[in-house]
């Protein structure tokens, strides 16, 4: 496992981990060590305790003499396999060079001047800045600003293309110019291109399409990803982004991503395992500098503790296809997949191989900082039912929905659940206990099987009739099937307490702000002639809120306007499917451009929602919304 912190669930990304990750970092990093190979022995002094990152990240420091602190109480603890030193016997080292790990670090170059062996001379990791021009602060350089990145999935190949689109919301929290930065890498890890891209100044959409890039570069086929960074954000340190999977040689295919977390776990859930008909693959794609050793990488049914080693390596920056019965041959679908990566990997996508038609998923970063809380069985009464995992269910007699709950934190040992179905109007039709689920069970609940449900939504709730523990991060896999095509779609996501005055911890959750999060800010993308955009709004309540929705539809074109405003009443516990060509016509959406979209707002409830494309052969994507 690379010994290195990606992520505070309190404090967000951990900026210096973006820092280091960064591949012209990469390429400072290894100039910097060239120059240190000529220039030892290298002492290394370790004022705020990153030695165990940066050697992580850039094991092949030369020359290393030996680590040295500042800190009496640290001073014989081991950091990186070393033992720490006092920073009094630095004289003594022996170096021709001290590295000072650390940015901004002139001042305690100084400040320690005079205890340098003779004739020895700093470094520090400001050697390893990104240049000036890609900074939004100047002033501070692990500002997370500094580091709006993230990494993209991305394919140009087999009769697949892929087609990322966003808004520049930094716009919206006081940007004035934002840019992109971008770099291509193949499977290999290779480069293939570099660039540079504007976007509107205002709030304008964002289109980043594999045909055309690999047309604009003159590319061969590729199946790699996109490093891209965000120069100029403000508000946001996150890229968000959905990203669609489409055939371009009149096949069937298409399936739609929310983002990738852009910080590495150690574990992901959510990988179901094929059915007798179909191959998962997951898309391994290392999202570093450093290789990821063979057998770093393990498969294992959830919650078996048997993990099976993927015995290749992978190479910096480079995408592997690995099919998971290679590694669990025998399981099948309705078994769950646990993903052990050791935090080499930005949240992974698997594909689902069927006939001939593929779809894109994406797992979920499994917690391991959570534990039950023992508050959540006996939440008093202004929570009402507390959390709640809300999830569309579309025309049944077209689509079949299939739920499956996925434990998603390493400590969660049982989940007690039940699921609440509601009708478009809001109106509760069933409820359906599923049990006290253990960690390795194959529960799927198809809705086939409860009488009477409509169009409408689903709910995942906590219930311990029959015991059980809870934290808060109760997740699920519902999939789509397209009954007369039978094209699929699944998505994942947590549950929220929603729409409630009263608060618990974080929740409930604002896109901006402290909770309770009481609004609604979610992008819908259009879509085009072949392929419409759509989105199943929902309302949920974990106690009575307002008995509708105040929802506004607003269309903006490709630079941001807003050129149509439609309004919209959902009732409380209930849902909505929009269509953005039925709502505002043919005209007005092709004044919006290819890159318009729809802002969804609502200033009295939070809605949750799930977005896709759909085509007239029975192609459809699926996945839930982002918000900004």
């Amino acid at each position: 496992m690379l010994q290195i912190q990606t992520f505070d669930a309190r404090a967000g990304g951990n900026v210096l981990y973006k820092a280091l990750a960064h591949p012209l970092a990469a390429e400072a990093f290894a100039r910097l060590y060239a120059r240190l190979a000529e220039a030892g022995p290298v002492a290394l002094y370790d004022p705020d305790g990153i030695a165990e990152a940066l050697l992580a990240m850039y094991p092949d420091l030369p020359g290393l003499a030996g680590l040295y602190v500042h800190d009496v109480l640290a001073v014989g603890t081991v950091r990186a396999g070393m033992t720490a030193q006092a920073l009094t016997g630095l004289a003594r080292s022996g170096a021709r060079t001290v590295l000072i790990a650390a940015f901004d670090a002139g001042r305690i170059a100084a400040r320690i001047a005079h205890l340098l062996p003779e004739g020895a001379k700093t470094l520090t990791l400001d050697e390893a800045r990104l240049p000036g021009a890609m900074l939004s602060n100047h002033t501070r350089y692990l500002d997370r600003l500094n580091f709006a990145t993230n990494l993209v999935f991305f394919r140009d190949a087999g009769g697949l293309s892929t087609r990322l689109v966003s808004a520049n919301y930094w716009a919206n929290y006081g940007a004035r110019t934002v840019r992109l930065w971008l770099r291509l890498f193949d499977a290999a890890g290779r480069v293939l291109t570099t660039w540079e891209q504007d976007v509107p100044p205002g709030p304008g959409g964002i289109v980043i399409d594999s045909r055309e890039v690999r047309e604009r570069f003159g590319l061969p086929a590729f199946t790699g990803q996109i490093f891209l960074h965000a120069i100029g954000a403000a508000g946001h340190d996150v890229v968000k982004y959905a990203l669609d999977t489409y055939a371009t040689d009149d096949g069937a295919s298409l399936s739609c991503t929310h983002d990738a977390n852009a910080w590495p776990s150690d574990r992901y859930a959510g990988l179901p395992a094929p059915r007798a008909d179909e191959r998962v693959v997951l898309w391994l794609q290392n999202s570093h500098a450093v290789p990821i050793p063979a057998g770093a990488i393990t498969l294992d049914r959830m919650g078996a503790e048997r993990p099976v080693a993927y015995g290749r390596e992978v190479g910096p920056f480079a995408t592997v296809a690995l099919d998971v019965a290679d590694l669990l041959p025998g399981l099948h679908w309705p078994a769950q997949i646990e993903l052990r990566a050791g935090r080499h990997i930005v949240r992974p996508r698997y594909e689902v191989i069927r006939a001939r038609r593929t779809r894109i998923a994406h797992v979920n970063v499994e917690r391991a900082d959570l534990r039950p809380d023992p508050a959540i069985p006996t939440l008093p009464e202004e929570l009402g039912r507390g959390y709640l995992l809300p999830f569309p269910v579309l025309e049944p007699a077209r689509f079949r929905t299939i739920v499956q709950p996925t434990p998603m934190a390493e400590s969660q040992a049982s989940l007690p659940l039940r699921l609440d179905l509601f009708i478009e109007d809001g109106t509760k039709v069933a409820e359906h206990f599923l049990g006290n689920l253990p960690r390795d069970h194959d529960v799927v609940l198809d809705l086939d099987t409860i009488p009477g449900m409509a169009r409408g939504h689903g709910e995942l709730v906590y219930d311990f009739r029959d015991g059980g523990s809870a934290d808060g991060w109760l997740h699920a896999l519902v999939r789509f099937e397209d009954r007369a095509s039978g094209h699929a779609a699944e998505t994942s996501f947590g549950a929220h307490i929603f729409n409630t005055a009263m608060t618990y911890k974080d929740e409930p959750q604002s896109y901006n702000g402290p909770p309770p999060g009481l609004s609604t800010r979610l992008f819908l993308k259009l879509g085009d002639a072949r392929r419409r955009g759509f989105t199943h709004l929902i309302y949920p309540a974990s106690a009575r809120w307002h008995p509708h929705s105040s929802t506004a539809l607003e269309l903006h074109d490709s630079d941001g306007a807003r050129i149509a405003t439609e309004h919209l009443s959902i009732a409380c516990s209930g849902s909505s499917t929009v269509w953005p060509h039925l709502v505002f016509g043919e005209a007005l959406l092709a004044q919006a451009g290819p890159r318009g979209y729809v802002l969804i707002r609502d200033t009295t409830c939070r809605l949750f929602g799930y977005h896709g494309l759909m085509d007239d052969e029975g192609g459809f994507s699926l996945d839930h919304m982002f918000g900004f």
